[in-house]
């Protein structure tokens, strides 16, 4: 008679052959994976750029883009708000410096300016009127204390007589006494009023300074509104051309709006931009390089923008020659900029692979058809160069261009033609 097998013996079976059938499968992807990770895929020679490693001198720059512009620029704002009234130039125009450009509407300041005349001579008077009445106040008070002083010498005359007619027995105590006390109030009431005078003055004076500061302000009022009503009609500050202005007729613009720009294209600079994050090696004074269509020309950074703006940094760049008949205002620019020289650092050519500094995987030749993945270390760069920090000797191969497409791959075969 059959026996039955324990239900714990079946599971203990079942998991076994679970097991084994999983780790064969798992050996099976691993060896499938380790057979496409070596299967070298085979590249031609003419989709990749293959440089050398070698040691030699490397000026370290910071790649940043730029636009030319012109060296000298005015624009010229609305000194009020209005709107415009005429307009005698278009954009493009050749204008000499004071040739009208366009007329805004004054008239609220025209009126303005009479208002605040008619403020400024009331002041006046009322300034005038002070000081007739300071100076009445004055010369009664002056008069005042003339009277003092000669009541003040007569009592004191009186004094010595009644002590000379007391000496002889002809006067009495009593009158010597009354004679004294009189003179010391005279002269108390003197001194009084010589103090009043004195502070009268001072407050006159600081009265009439006070409203003379009133005059003066009015005056300044209507000597900036004078200059508002010449600014009416805008001319143009230099000579140049004309790049912008506003044209339409009635118009309304803002105070400290922009009616119109005037350039002088004979001259021109770069602004340029940099990554926040690069900003530290842009310093005043660096020997820039400028590509523009293809032409290159050379110049300084001559002011660095001190705050970042949505993560890039603002900069200058003076040109060694800014009258190039090849420069054109509004061209993109790109910039390198010197940051420092190395003079032996094992270097390869600038390719598409490198992004900044940091760890790349790059396929290095290990033989004339089969480069292998190798990590390496790169470092500072320029336009031509990469330093490379670890991860290849002088004389090793490489591909500098981009192979993000290899990711998976471990060797590449190269096909040259």
């Amino acid at each position: 008679m059959d026996k039955d097998i324990d239900k714990k013996e079946i599971r203990r079976t079942r998991r076994r052959r679970v097991l084994v059938w999983g780790a064969a499968g798992a050996a099976v992807v691993g060896a499938v994976v380790a057979l496409l990770w070596n299967i070298a895929p085979t590249v031609s020679s003419r989709d990749i750029t293959v440089g050398v490693a070698e040691r030699g001198p490397i000026e370290i720059t910071v790649a940043a883009t730029g636009r030319v512009v012109p060296a000298h620029e005015e624009i010229i704002n609305s000194p009020v708000e209005t709107r415009v009234l005429s307009v005698y130039a278009e954009p493009g125009d050749t204008v000499k410096a004071g040739t009208p450009l366009l007329q805004l509407d004054l008239e609220q300041e025209q009126t303005g300016l009479g208002k605040l005349q008619d403020a400024r001579d009331k002041q006046r008077q009322d300034l005038r009127q002070l000081q007739l009445g300071n100076m009445t106040d004055i010369s009664d008070l002056e008069m005042r204390i003339k009277v003092s002083e000669m009541n003040v010498s007569r009592q004191r005359i009186e004094v010595e007589n009644e002590r000379r007619l007391d000496s002889i027995g002809s006067g009495t105590g009593d009158r010597v006494r009354q004679a004294e006390t009189a003179y010391r109030a005279g002269v108390l009431e003197l001194e009084q009023l010589r103090i009043r005078l004195r502070n009268e003055r001072q407050r006159a004076a600081a009265a009439e300074a006070g409203q003379q500061l009133n005059v003066s302000s009015a005056d300044r009022d209507i000597a900036l509104m004078g200059k508002t009503l010449q600014r009416g009609s805008i001319p143009a500050p230099l000579d140049g051309v004309l790049t912008y202005i506003v044209s339409d007729l009635g118009t309304r613009v803002g105070a400290g709006e922009r009616v119109a720009v005037v350039s002088d294209l004979s001259s021109f600079k770069v602004e340029g931009e940099v990554a926040e994050g690069s900003s530290d090696r842009v310093q005043v004074g660096a020997a820039v390089t400028v590509r523009i269509n293809g032409a290159e020309f050379t110049g300084t950074v001559s002011n660095i923008t001190p705050q970042a703006r949505q993560g890039v940094v603002s900069f200058v760049v003076r040109l060694d020659n800014p009258r190039d008949p090849r420069l054109r205002s509004g061209a993109r620019a790109e910039l390198q900029v010197s940051f420092g020289y190395k003079s032996d650092a094992l270097r390869v050519p600038n390719g598409s692979f490198y992004r900044g500094e940091g760890t790349y995987q790059v396929f290095v030749f290990d033989g004339d058809d089969r480069a292998v993945r190798r990590t390496v270390r790169a470092g500072d760069c320029n336009r031509d160069y990469v330093e490379i920090l670890s991860g290849l000797h002088p004389g090793d191969r490489l591909i500098v261009s981009d192979t993000e497409q290899y990711n998976n791959k471990n060797k590449l075969k190269i096909k040259w033609e």
